[in-house]
């Protein structure tokens, strides 16, 4: 009886270790962001509840242009608009928020490389690529 009880913590103790280093071994960074605009911070790929996460590292300094968007360009050269960097305040009352993670929608496949594109400019500020796309695989 207590044979099997150590087993079965043992094993439990083994699967979570497991799991912890299959999570950690699921993130992948980007090279630094490099542009016009843009020449500092990096981006990590993660998954988080079955979902792909992208999100900006610390040192990432959001430009200062009028409009600035995440945007996704596949490995095929698509490119994606997704979302605005900035969040304005309601009524002018808090700081403007900044977008610093974004969870891809299922439609994009792969990543090669994430860009901060200005679309008031209809111009990229900066770029930075995988070493290889990241598959994204929703659940």
């Amino acid at each position: 009886m207590i044979r099997s009880t150590l087993t079965t913590a043992c094993l439990a103790f083994a699967a979570l270790g497991l799991t912890a280093t299959f999570a950690a071994a699921q993130a992948h960074t980007s090279s630094k962001f490099s542009g016009a605009k843009v020449n500092a911070g990096t981006v990590t790929h993660t998954v988080k509840d079955g979902k792909n996460v992208l999100t900006l590292s610390s040192d990432f300094q959001v430009p200062d242009t009028p409009d600035p968007h995440w945007q996704i360009v596949d490995s095929k050269g698509n490119t994606f608009l997704l979302q605005r960097l900035g969040v304005k305040s309601l009524g002018g009352l808090a700081k403007d928020r900044i977008n610093t993670s974004i969870t891809l929608p299922a439609y994009v496949k792969d990543v090669a490389k994430v860009q901060i594109y200005c679309a008031w400019a209809e111009a990229v500020l900066g770029e930075a690529s995988f070493s290889a796309p990241m598959m994204t695989m929703d659940k």
